[in-house]
């Protein structure tokens, strides 16, 4: 079939590099050419601009509503560094309960990531951030209040199942509700909210230090309550998911929620039918095979097992390199490298969290246009070189070969190198692929499981990091580090396909093409999903 691209005049008859991703960027050369509008159409081209930057508005604003809950988790993750100091003063435990108390969120936050799946299915994805937002309240209240370190446990214990919730169903919720062209921008959005959660936690723990031990800490964790009273005033705007209402057979509801999304009828009735094309798959397969969802998961197609190797990888090696340790142990890393006063500590961790929200804001603004797998290149090498350069001077400081003001100077550059690099891609894109990579009968679940992946990884790290710092040195340590961050830039290379400017029906179809797995270029922005297993 004869092929030619669409020129958009220009005064001289020559066509315009059309924008990457954008649909239609072919037609047949025996159709014919549009006429440009007429003076009676262009005041409606007009209102469907209107139109257009309304439903963007709309879209962002359910985007940043849903993303409250994640700065629950950076809020708690920026808290506890500055928290655990006085806490340790003030109810006397001990340095293994100081790791009990810090990583067993990670762990316990998994409960609720696995039920949020199941959940999210149940009651639908809006009602399940609400549910987050309960439970975490819960959770914070008792912490405020704790007598004990026994009390204060329970209270962590609901705070985590309460963010295990919060942190899977966000990116499932914004990959389901955004257009394509934005799905990347928006999907990165709780990633965000986790940096502006934990420069805040910072900002807390500065505040607050000058009250007595018994109660500094106590008003620190208590402020972490105010963002989940927010979401309820959230519910209010947004919509539910208009891909889990067509999986409920509420077609009618879908399609006006896809019409404020996308602000055309035309487009919205188009968007309709792709999903309930996916849903009909779905269902199709589901009424074949007897097999519930998780023993799908578990027992995978091998296009499902690509997706779970890329999926799951990422969300681990997002971890395992380090990132959480970095931020709940920031103080500690400090003082190792010469900073002894608990003010000039907490006034330090302000400048690395500070760091990691400027930068998140950065990727947000690239990973639509410059693409996901080459943020993770930047993100995954130059984590590495920080990594390594931490190592290396908090080794050297360790053996007195360096002066003690270059020693800090260096541990404040890599340490925010580190969490800069890891903000621009590691941090936003494990969530944001690990939302849209899924096919729709999975997707909650292996988006739950990814979850798990993440927070099992990142308590892992927390609840050993001060044991391994004591057997071998904060510098060997990060050591380890940099050599799982050097790794997972083979990952990338290997695994991670690029899912830009792809709507979630065609990244299925994406994994599902040999010759992209097995790493050969393929421009898949404009193919069909329906077309493009043919060979």
């Amino acid at each position: 079939m004869g092929l030619a691209e669409e020129a958009i005049g220009n005064g001289e008859g020559l066509g315009r590099i059309p924008r990457l991703g954008a649909k239609q960027k072919y037609i047949r050369m025996d159709a014919q050419i549009p006429e440009e509008p007429t003076g009676e159409e262009k005041p409606n081209r007009a209102k469907d601009s209107d139109r257009i930057k309304q439903s963007r508005r709309y879209v962002i604003a359910c985007a940043i509503f849903a993303s409250l809950n994640s700065v629950l988790l950076g809020y708690d993750v920026g808290v506890m560094s500055g928290c655990i100091l006085f806490i340790q003063k003030d109810l006397h435990i001990t340095e293994v309960q100081q790791e009990v108390l810090v990583g067993c969120l990670s762990f316990i936050s998994l409960v609720g990531s696995l039920a949020a799946g199941r959940t999210s299915d149940a009651i639908g994805r809006k009602w399940t951030i609400a549910l987050a937002a309960v439970i975490f309240q819960a959770g914070a209240a008792v912490m405020t209040f704790a007598p004990s370190f026994t009390v204060l446990m329970v209270g962590r214990l609901l705070a985590g199942v309460g963010i295990g919730f919060g942190i899977m169903i966000a990116p499932v919720y914004i990959a389901e509700i955004s257009p394509a062209e934005a799905r990347g921008s928006l999907s990165s959005f709780p990633e965000i909210f986790i940096n502006v959660g934990i420069l805040l936690g910072y900002i807390s723990n500065y505040a607050f230090s000058g009250l007595s031990n018994h109660i500094n800490w106590r008003v620190m964790l208590a402020v972490g309550i105010v963002p989940s009273v927010l979401i309820g005033f959230a519910l209010l705007v947004i919509p539910e998911s208009p891909r889990w209402l067509v999986l409920q057979n509420r077609a009618d509801e879908a399609r006006s929620v896809l019409v404020k999304i996308v602000g055309s009828e035309e487009e919205a009735t188009e968007r309709l039918a792709e999903i309930e094309t996916a849903a009909v798959t779905a269902t199709a397969g589901k009424l074949e095979s007897t097999k519930p969802v998780w023993s799908e998961i578990l027992n995978p197609s091998p296009v499902l097992r690509r997706m779970l190797i890329t999926g799951l990888g990422i969300q681990c090696f997002q971890q395992i390199t380090g990132i959480d340790a970095t931020v709940y142990y920031s103080p500690t890393i400090l003082r190792t490298a010469g900073i002894k006063s608990d003010n000039k500590l907490l006034a330090a961790t302000i400048a690395v969290g500070f760091t990691k929200t400027l930068f998140i804001l950065i990727a947000i603004l690239l990973i639509d246009r410059v693409g996901r797998k080459p943020l993770l290149y930047v993100s995954t090498i130059g984590m590495t070189i920080c990594l390594f350069g931490l190592a290396a001077s908090l080794s050297l400081l360790d053996k007195g070969l360096v002066s003690t003001p270059a020693g800090i100077a260096v541990a404040m550059v890599t340490v925010c190198g580190n969490v800069a690099f890891f903000s621009v891609g590691m941090g936003p894109i494990s969530w944001v692929m690990g939302s849209e990579i899924f096919p729709l009968r999975v997707r909650a679940q292996a988006a739950a499981l990814g979850t798990v992946a993440n927070r099992v990884s990142s308590g892992l790290v927390a609840m050993s990091f001060l044991s391994i710092c004591n057997a071998i040195s904060v510098g060997g340590t990060f050591f380890i580090f940099g050599v799982l961050s050097a790794l997972s830039v083979a990952f990338v290379y290997r695994f991670v396909l690029e899912t830009r400017g792809k709507n979630l029906e065609q990244i299925e179809a994406l994994f599902g093409d040999e010759g992209e797995w097995e790493g050969k270029e393929m421009e898949l922005s404009d193919v069909k999903y329906e077309g493009i297993v043919n060979k």
